[in-house]
């Protein structure tokens, strides 16, 4: 893993305009395995740019900066309100981040890596796979997908991950529930029908949640 220290963890969250945002920004960089483990990835793939479906506040495309590990970015999300408040935060960084209000369906034309972080359980499981085989041409040869998501398990940890999850929808950060959590091989199956090749992972951390890390290699 690629880690940034403490004072880059405040220097990212301080870019954010309202207390809160801080605070959760704050949080998330320390306590989540998940930007040291993409930005560890990265470090040892070939220099591509990124692109972030599912951006968020664009946390990922900080991280990965700070990490000096970022060969450009275009992050994407349907949410417009953290759009907006990432943009005001990626300023500070002048044009190192591109973020862009825009659904899945709407993905620009783009070779580089690709990273779907906690998105693809918001889908009904019909729409996963076709949108797992709709990003996987966007991988450039050498290039890596890299998804992270709660996996469908009977495991005490999938439980209080469902038990997060209603409880992010319920404060209104999150403005879709999720509507069918895959399984390891919803997920590897398609991506491998693609031509990639396909390795999965836990990455809990010290956190409770369910959560893998799904790395999706084209060779090249």
């Amino acid at each position: 893993m690629t880690r940034i220290d403490r004072a880059a963890r405040r220097a990212i969250a301080a870019r954010f305009s309202t207390r809160y945002q801080r605070g959760y920004v704050g949080g998330k960089l320390a306590g989540d395995p998940l930007y040291a483990a993409i930005a560890g990835r990265l470090a040892d793939a070939p220099a591509l740019p990124l692109l972030d479906v599912g951006c968020g506040l664009g946390l990922l495309g900080h991280y990965l900066h700070a990490a000096g590990v970022l060969h450009g970015y275009v992050g994407v999300d349907h949410d417009e309100r953290k759009i907006d408040a990432g943009r005001v935060a990626a300023a500070a960084l002048g044009g190192a981040l591109e973020l862009r209000h825009a659904d899945v369906a709407e993905l620009p034309d783009f070779r580089g890596h690709v990273a779907l972080l906690d998105v693809l359980h918001y889908l009904p499981a019909g729409r996963q796979p076709v949108l797992l085989r709709q990003l996987a041409p966007h991988v450039a040869p050498g290039g890596l997908l890299l998804l992270r998501n709660v996996l469908r398990e009977r495991h005490w940890r999938f439980h209080a991950t469902v038990l997060e999850e209603q409880f992010l929808y319920y404060s209104g950060w999150m403005r879709v529930r999720p509507t069918h959590y895959p399984s390891a091989e919803e997920i590897a199956a398609p991506l491998r029908a693609a031509g990639l090749e396909v390795a999965i992972e836990p990455l809990w951390g010290r956190t409770p949640f369910n959560s893998y890390l799904v790395v999706a290699r084209r060779p090249g």
